[in-house]
């Protein structure tokens, strides 16, 4: 039994990285506090399950699920986020806006059920392991989230796009005067994040479905992770997800009583001992 929910720690952890890296991103470089990333979540779940039921193959439904994400995403900065840039208030009330927006967009256009589908048909297996049934689909989620946080780390540490990436989270005024186009970088940040959000969105979609109200479900998460891990930290964002995903599986079961006090409890006592989070850097 220990070692099940060991599992579903794991299998959520990689799920609210692969959420929280995109969140982190755009708020790393773009100082934006995004309340519509869970919107993002929720567009990719509908469009992967979409795509699955369509017959569309995995790692394309996937793909059309990233891309719908970015593509609203990219869309959003550039008409609505870049008008209002460096006025925070505004940021936030504009991402409320868009994640109601997506909200009602997919009641009309999918309805109120939960819309599910099927894990891919080779993923539908399961195998033994310490006594324990392992559903081959939640390990094959952990495994993109290790191998989606690896290539990260090498697109932000070894690459020019990522030393840009850098500057611009350091300097953004310096990064400006170097030449390097800052309405492209947050373009293509907030792309990339949302891409993350959706990808994120279309591999859980099998696990607990997609349905209206999805996406303030895991916005909260979301938040205790960028919290508890750094705002702007990836290597945070990673250590805290598999945090939270071991809280939020077990702390119901341990503790049905005070499940959300497991939850929240030790992000109130971050905040308290060490604001900047986990592994975040002291405001310069």
């Amino acid at each position: 039994m220990a070692i099940t929910y060991l599992l579903g720690s794991l299998t959520y952890g990689g799920l609210l990285f692969l959420l929280t890296s995109g969140f982190c991103l755009i708020f790393g470089i773009m100082r934006v506090p995004n309340l519509a990333h869970g919107s993002l979540f929720m567009v990719g779940a509908y469009v992967g399950v979409a795509a699955l039921r369509a017959g569309v193959p995995f790692a394309l439904a996937l793909l059309a699920a990233g891309g719908a994400a970015a593509i609203l995403g990219a869309i959003f900065e550039a008409a609505v986020l870049r008008r209002i840039a460096g006025d925070e208030n505004a940021q936030v009330l504009a991402t409320i806006g868009l994640a109601f927006v997506v909200g009602d967009g997919i009641l009309a256009v999918w309805g109120g059920n939960p819309y599910r589908a099927q894990a891919p048909h080779a993923l539908q297996l399961s195998f033994r392991m310490f006594g324990a049934v392992f559903p081959a689909y939640r390990v094959a989620v952990l495994v993109i989230a290790v191998l989606s946080a690896a290539l990260l780390w090498l697109l932000i540490e070894r690459t020019r796009i990522g030393a840009r990436l850098r500057a611009g989270v350091d300097d953004l005024q310096m990064t400006r005067a170097l030449g390097i186009s800052a309405p492209a970088l947050f373009t293509g940040v907030f792309a990339l994040g949302s891409f993350l959000a959706g990808v994120a969105g279309a591999l859980a979609a099998p696990i607990v479905s997609a349905y209206p109200g999805l996406d303030f479900d895991i916005l909260p998460l979301a938040l205790v992770v960028v919290i508890l891990g750094g705002m702007g930290s990836l290597a945070g964002a990673f250590a805290a997800s598999f945090v939270v995903g071991g809280l939020y599986i077990v702390g119901p079961v341990m503790l049905p009583e005070l499940a959300y006090v497991v939850l929240f409890l030790p992000m109130a006592i971050v905040m308290a001992i060490r604001p900047q989070g986990i592994l975040g850097r002291s405001a310069p």
